[in-house]
């Protein structure tokens, strides 16, 4: 008893599937052209052809899933991004102002810098008593 070949068979995209991959194709087009990478760099990066590239970003061929997270990598993305997952967005609160204001603070000379710094041990000190 023989065995056959085993053959890929090119199976054709739903409508859904199709979709789907053009969507993911612009989600991946879009960042990398904000960083400045064409599609040979972007396929050079992950091991692909540009051709391969072009058909990911058009939607014509799948991306495979073990592809997803260096490809959001390359592209300083989430993978959650890549796939149009809703994200919940962050809490607005004391941390990020506060981390705002460190970083202003570290952009001034140093004069004002130990200034700021003063008044901040003071007002604290205050709030202390």
């Amino acid at each position: 008893m023989s065995q056959r070949p085993t053959t890929r068979t090119k199976t054709s995209m739903s409508p859904e599937e199709k979709t789907f991959f053009q969507t993911l194709g612009e989600r991946i087009a879009a960042p990398r052209n904000d960083r400045g990478l064409t599609q040979v760099q972007l396929a050079d990066a992950l091991g692909y052809s540009q051709q391969q590239v072009l058909s990911f970003e058009k939607g014509r061929r799948r991306v495979p899933v073990s592809a997803l997270p260096e490809l959001a990598k390359v592209l300083g993305v989430s993978v959650s991004e890549l796939l149009g997952a809703e994200t919940q967005p962050a809490k607005r609160g004391p941390t990020p102002k506060l981390q705002r204001q460190l970083e202003q603070r570290s952009q001034l000379p140093r004069s004002q810098q130990r200034f700021a710094s003063q008044m901040l041990d003071t007002v604290l000190q205050q709030a202390e008593r």
